[in-house]
């Protein structure tokens, strides 16, 4: 059958490729895919090949799904024709995969352009896990783009007081607020620091999450922190942080700093605060579906599968607007 998908033949440019999908084998599945999400900073990075993502090409993105089991080989028993899964496919109309390396979505009221944010869900997760907040721990999430706006979240529901938004652009922290925060500040106000001093009562966050990926927000990060603070590195940061002063900024206030990145995960078993991407991802889904991670409004562009292009063009552009990119396949037009 004739499939379609979106293709990287160099940098900075998009196609969408026609190819054929072969017959399924005995152990395999067939999928038609309702949407994809894009993954807003990380494809933008290695669309652009920007530092620390240099890009291979051609290259095919995505590894956010949600789709239908349309057929099923003869020797498959743990997946039926009609289910909805969740996987990490890129942006493609239909796959074939094992049923093993799906996830079902139990809850068939969850809109799939909503479920389609489990895996983004994720990667902020395992950030926040790292981050061991308590609650009441003045927390600080810096950067309110869409993996800032997860993080912010479930900051919440692991208990942080107060919730501190931080972002260059108004609209972003008036979504902030909207969801949850309990202040919102811009780091480029002149008193950026003594209101982050007085929302914490003169201590400084206890946690801080950077979400931005921009170098020079390290800095922003180690300046603000509370002593004996807790700084994840959550975004990917591209490019290097200039003349950091680890004596002043990380030794003497005694600050712990965490690398988070995706691929640090365990394959197999959970463990406290160090969760499999499958265990992270089905709990996603559940609190999705219960209505206790609310990405409804996160969603700021809907685009059909075929003109994923133009979605990317505004990606590179990097306009303030853009959050939540949902491609809709199989005409897939509506949740």
């Amino acid at each position: 059958m004739k499939a379609q998908r979106v293709v990287w033949p160099s940098r900075a440019k998009v196609d969408i490729e026609t190819f054929e999908l072969p017959p399924i084998g005995d152990d395999e599945v067939r999928v038609a895919t309702a949407c994809t999400l894009i993954s807003p900073g990380t494809e933008r990075a290695f669309l652009l090949g920007l530092p620390n993502a240099q890009g291979r090409y051609p290259s095919r993105p995505g590894y956010s799904n949600i789709g239908t089991v349309i057929e099923v080989g003869k020797s498959v028993t743990n997946c039926q024709v009609g289910e909805r899964v969740a996987s990490t496919q890129g942006h493609t109309s239909h796959f074939i995969t094992s049923p093993n390396r799906l996830l079902k979505v139990a809850s068939t009221d969850v809109p799939a352009e909503e479920a389609v944010f489990f895996n983004l869900g994720a990667i902020a997760l395992q950030g926040i896990r790292k981050a061991r907040i308590e609650l009441g721990e003045a927390t600080l999430i810096l950067g309110q783009g869409l993996i800032g706006l997860l993080a912010m979240q479930l900051a919440k529901l692991c208990g942080a007081v107060p919730l501190i938004a931080a972002d260059l652009t108004d609209s972003r922290l008036e979504i902030s607020k909207s969801m949850g925060a309990d202040c919102t500040l811009n780091p480029e106000d002149a008193n950026f620091s003594e209101q982050l001093s007085h929302v914490t009562n003169g201590d400084g966050p206890a946690v801080v999450i950077e979400a931005t990926g921009h170098p020079d927000a390290i800095s922003t990060a180690l300046d603000v922190a509370g002593p004996g603070a807790r700084l994840v590195l959550l975004a990917s940061t591209r490019g290097e942080t200039p003349k950091v002063n680890f004596y002043r900024d990380v030794h003497k206030k005694g600050l712990i700093l965490y690398g988070a990145h995706n691929s640090i995960r365990p394959r197999q078993e959970s463990s406290p605060n160090f969760w499999t991407l499958e265990d992270d991802s089905l709990l996603l889904l559940t609190l999705i579906a219960a209505k206790r991670f609310n990405v409804a409004p996160l969603i700021s562009h809907r685009v059909l599968g075929e003109e994923a292009p133009k979605a990317y063009q505004l990606l590179m552009e990097w306009n303030p607007g853009l959050l939540g990119v949902v491609l809709q396949w199989n005409n897939s037009h509506t949740p």
